[in-house]
């Protein structure tokens, strides 16, 4: 099922509404640990993208940022319009409805809609690190999304952590590594939340606590 699902992962259309780049904090003289960005979401205006559609949303809500996805097969994701190099970024994400079967996760070196690399898990367990190139996507490193048992099931919150470092992208999850995979295509980009669905319909997460360090 999750091969079938894997093949198909971003064969629909995916939706998301560009947001004006700005300078990158990382092209400042920064050292390792150093917050580049960080976002609680208690601002509605700190600027990341958000969309209100019938087919799904992706908005602030209640000190967190939400994306619903009603549409089988469609992506949402929201930028907040940033240019980073090497990166290592935080975040919190929970369930807050819909089925176990998703996307969830974070995007690295976004540089439009058809190009950048995602780290994803499933809220039954499973993970997967990617690309879009050119609007193809495919996995790096494996054939399909594969299990792990630091992924809390369900409703469950789970941490994520994944570094952008170089050529290596590493995904940690709930402080456990989960999987590492090596690409040169991208150097640099915006970063981004991401949420999913296959066939069953009503996604609904609850992102939280985005942090951007220099790794």
């Amino acid at each position: 099922m999750k091969n079938r699902k894997m093949l198909s992962i971003f064969l629909f259309l995916s939706v998301s509404v560009l947001a004006c780049s700005s300078p990158g904090l990382s092209n400042l003289i920064t050292r390792s640990g150093d917050v580049l960005y960080k976002d609680d979401f208690a601002d509605p205006a700190s600027g990341w993208t958000r969309l209100l559609d019938p087919k799904g949303f992706m908005d602030y809500y209640s000190s967190g940022f939400r994306i619903w996805v009603n549409t089988p097969g469609y992506n949402y994701w929201s930028t907040p319009g940033l240019q980073f190099n090497d990166v290592r970024i935080d975040v919190d994400v929970a369930r807050i409805g819909g089925p176990d079967e998703n996307r969830i996760g974070v995007m690295c070196r976004y540089k439009d809609l058809d190009n950048y690399y995602f780290f994803i898990i499933s809220s039954d367990g499973y993970f997967g690190i990617g690309k879009v190139v050119n609007g193809v996507t495919s996995l790096l490193g494996q054939d399909m999304m594969i299990y792990n048992p630091s992924i809390l099931p369900g409703i469950s919150p789970n941490h994520l952590q994944v570094q952008c470092l170089g050529d290596t992208l590493t995904f940690f999850v709930n402080g456990q590594p989960a999987g590492i995979a090596v690409d040169p295509d991208f150097s640099s980009g915006d970063v981004g939340l991401l949420a999913g669905a296959f066939d069953a319909v009503g996604v609904d997460v609850l992102f939280d606590n985005f942090v951007v360090v220099k790794p």
